[in-house]
């Protein structure tokens, strides 16, 4: 065998056609087109196409600017002539916090419409299943912060709570639909239990969700959510129109397990899993009212939990667990019962609820390789911008996958690198006749059929106007 690079008219990365469709006919493409900057001169690059690019870029695999743009060029004879790293750069760099309210808000234009569109398919829209019953109604969104590490000096980054050097931007993700609603790029230093930095990005994420959708909403938050101030936010937000409910994770203290010491063990039941079949050896209870800890909202609810612990958590574990023998955890939460849902206020369920929060570490594994491994540049903005971008590639990815992989196996909930070896980076040759494009894959390849079936459900959707 001899190895040529002559080939001629051959793809690779062939996917990219895939997620350049769903934001043009899902209207993303056209909605940033209205909110950056445009010109009829010669040369220029319109800064949709730049930043909708580079999002495919990224949802490819790209990890840097100048890795798009190669992957750009390479994609000439599918996109047209390609922008350069330097004009990327110039188009990230440019997105001011005026710019970026008006994607923000473009970007809910374009969500209100993909939504509508999922509730018009056969399954109908993703609604989450816990313990077994189906939360029909409710979106359910996840906050959650993360470390990302920098191995050089960048606008921002700092030592990090973990002893790490880098950046802990604050995110919002969408459990139902897996899309990235709000994310906040913070300083390394930055506190994981910041106020002012949930609430904005709270404020944000729900600002992401169409107002047909907005009526029944649950929060979740690990333990940095336990805050007098977020939830004193979240009670305000509760209106005659909308409802808002939240788990928080709760930081035990002396008066907790003080409180814990006087349930009686016929307090306790046995826990559930997320099919809602028991859970031998683990145990849930009812702590409310037996708490001393004051000026908590009123109706606030303490749900505890009990396990054996393992060896890995013997030196953490305090003196009075050491003396029951039971590793604990509490939960904190607002909901009395969720409308629509049977048993919903039970400890058992709402045990389920908040442990099915854990979710949030795939969306932030996912995002991270999506681009979000690594903020490319020395500039501050360059990466608030960047992030940008990953998130729109995580939600074109989403929505390929939502709109037309929904119903093949293996594909509607497939992570990063299972769409890239299965569809993104599937090789094809560029052909012409009959004065048509054609963009010709191996048929032999297990997943071209739905390839070609992602392809056309795409081109079916309906023009956004």
């Amino acid at each position: 065998m001899s190895v040529v690079a002559d080939g001629k008219r051959l793809i690779g990365h062939a996917g990219a056609v895939l997620l350049r469709r769903c934001s043009d006919r899902t209207g993303l493409t056209g909605a940033l087109g209205k909110v950056l900057p445009s010109s009829t001169a010669a040369g220029w690059r319109e800064r949709a196409g730049v930043l909708v690019h580079l999002a495919v870029a990224i949802a490819l695999g790209a990890a840097n600017v100048s890795e798009a743009e190669q992957l750009q060029l390479h994609h000439r004879p599918l996109f047209g002539s390609a922008a350069s790293d330097s004009t990327a750069r110039r188009t990230l760099a440019a997105l001011d916090e005026a710019v970026l309210a008006k994607i923000a808000k473009a970007r809910a234009r374009v969500r209100r419409h993909v939504w509508n569109l999922l509730h018009l398919r056969p399954g109908g829209f993703p609604w989450l299943t816990v313990a077994g019953k189906r939360l029909t109604g409710w979106i359910v969104i996840d906050l959650d912060a993360t470390i990302i590490t920098s191995a050089s000096k960048k606008a921002g980054a700092a030592v990090t709570f973990k002893k790490t050097f880098g950046f802990h931007p604050l995110a919002a993700w969408c459990a139902n639909t897996t899309e990235s609603l709000a994310m906040l790029l913070r300083p390394g230093n930055a506190g994981a239990n910041t106020v002012a930095d949930h609430i904005t990005v709270l404020t944000d994420a729900l600002a992401q969700i169409p107002g047909s959708s907005a009526a029944k909403i649950l929060v979740r938050v690990d333990g940095a959510g336990a805050t007098h101030g977020l939830l004193e936010h979240l009670e305000a937000l509760n209106t005659t129109r909308r409802t808002v409910r939240y788990t928080v994770g709760w930081k035990i203290t002396d008066a907790d397990e003080q409180a814990i010491a006087q349930l009686p063990e016929s307090a306790w039941e046995t826990s559930l899993k997320q099919d809602g079949s028991p859970q031998d050896g683990y145990f849930v209870a009812e702590l409310t009212g037996l708490n001393t800890r004051q000026d908590w909202p009123e109706g606030m609810r303490l749900i505890v939990r009990r396990v054996r612990p393992s060896r890995r958590h013997l030196k953490k574990l305090t003196a009075f667990e050491t003396r029951t023998g039971w590793r604990y955890c509490i939960t904190a939460t607002n909901i009395r019962h969720m409308w629509g849902i049977a048993g919903s206020g039970h400890s058992q369920f709402l045990d389920v609820l908040h442990r099915s929060h854990a979710g949030v570490e795939d969306r932030v594994r996912t995002n991270k390789a999506m681009g979000l491994d690594n903020l490319p540049s020395a500039s501050w903005e360059v990466n608030r911008g960047w992030m940008l971008a990953a998130n729109l590639a995580a939600d074109l990815d989403a929505w390929v996958r939502l709109l037309a992989l929904h119903d093949i196996d293996g594909l509607a909930d497939a992570e990063p690198d299972t769409m890239r070896f299965r569809l993104y980076h599937l090789p094809a040759r560029l052909a012409d006749h009959a004065r048509r494009h054609w963009l010709r894959i191996d048929p032999t390849w297990p997943w071209a059929q739905a390839f070609t079936t992602c392809w056309q459900r795409l081109t079916a959707l309906p023009a956004v106007t």
